[in-house]
């Protein structure tokens, strides 16, 4: 098999116990278990993490930027949510 007619992997990292995984890089591999060697064999010479993911890239479904407006509600139909109507007491009012 060539490399192009390998499967592509996304490699995340965690590099301290209760941290979150980071995307480090991608590479190619025959499957999830060589994958996972060669990510430690790349992304991990030096200790640098306590934990690898490796997640075949066909796998992940991602949106674009341009669809980001249709995940969020628009805050101006709920002027409430905006601290600016609230009146403070004179104690915080330096906030």
């Amino acid at each position: 098999m060539t490399q192009q007619t390998l499967p592509l992997f996304e490699i995340f990292i965690r590099s301290k116990r209760g941290l979150d995984h980071r995307h480090v890089g991608s590479l190619h591999a025959e499957d999830c278990e060589q994958a996972l060697e060669y990510a430690r064999d790349v992304y991990l010479r030096r200790s640098e993490g306590v934990s690898i993911w490796v997640v075949r890239s066909s796998d992940i479904t991602a949106s674009q930027e341009s669809d980001v407006a249709s995940f969020y509600d628009p805050m101006d139909d709920k002027p409430y949510r905006h601290a600016t109507h609230y009146k403070l007491p004179k104690e915080v009012d330096n906030m």
